[in-house]
């Protein structure tokens, strides 16, 4: 349960572009607050990851949206992901689906069905939800908005760390020119990109360990600035 003297807002948008720290960040504040949690970019991990299982054409924009809608994604309570009655390996496919996600959730008919989906989860009671247009799309009313930044050399530093982690062999140049990839088409494409509210708190985490961007967060949750 929340603490006494914390302000639990019923929806809490975390967006910022990857390896920025969302995940992390939005899941060890619904711990703090105790609420619930949301990653939304692993939905559209999910329908990637169900579209190359069943050979659907990432670039095939009317079967990505039949695929969505036929589909809907869902998290249980321990938080695996859920689809086509199948839990999603998100872990173990990460890297095969880091390679075409942008190109799934550019789609307007992926993103409206999946959005929709997000709006009925967060309508649900108090949550705090990351991702990449939360704040912009999903919620633009949410009561605090945060947008997550750093430079792609650190967040590339920070994703290849992750894939090293993994077992995954990969050189960290690679890494870099992948994301400035992915970052340029999150952010050009026509339905909703990637970019801060206008009215949210930009934190820039280059130099902030996990735990002083969340203590950051939650002082934001009293009021403080």
């Amino acid at each position: 349960m929340p603490k006494p003297h914390l302000i639990v807002p019923t929806l809490i948008a975390i967006d910022g572009p990857v390896a920025t720290g969302k995940s992390v960040v939005g899941r060890l504040i619904s711990q703090r607050l105790g609420c619930r949690f949301l990653d939304t970019g692993a939905m559209y991990r999910a329908l990637t990851w169900l579209a190359l299982q069943r050979g659907v054409d990432t670039h095939d924009q009317p079967a990505l949206t039949d695929l969505a809608h036929q589909y809907p994604v869902s998290v249980d309570d321990e938080g695996q992901v859920i689809i086509d009655n199948r839990q999603v390996p998100l872990q173990d496919a990460r890297t095969q689906i880091d390679q075409h996600v942008s190109l799934v959730a550019q789609v307007p008919g992926v993103r409206e069905a999946l959005v929709a989906q997000q709006r009925d989860i967060a309508a649900r009671g108090r949550i705090v939800m990351v991702g990449r247009d939360i704040g912009t799309v999903v919620a633009p009313d949410a009561p605090l908005k945060i947008y997550l930044q750093a430079s792609p050399q650190e967040r590339a530093r920070r994703r290849w760390r992750e894939l090293q982690q993994q077992g995954i062999a990969i050189e960290q140049d690679l890494v870099l020119e992948q994301l400035i990839r992915r970052d340029k088409l999150d952010s050009e494409r026509a339905h909703s990109p990637l970019r801060p509210a206008a009215d949210a708190h930009i934190i820039n985490t280059d130099n902030l360990t996990v735990e002083q961007v969340v203590d950051a967060i939650i002082r934001l949750t009293r009021g403080d600035r």
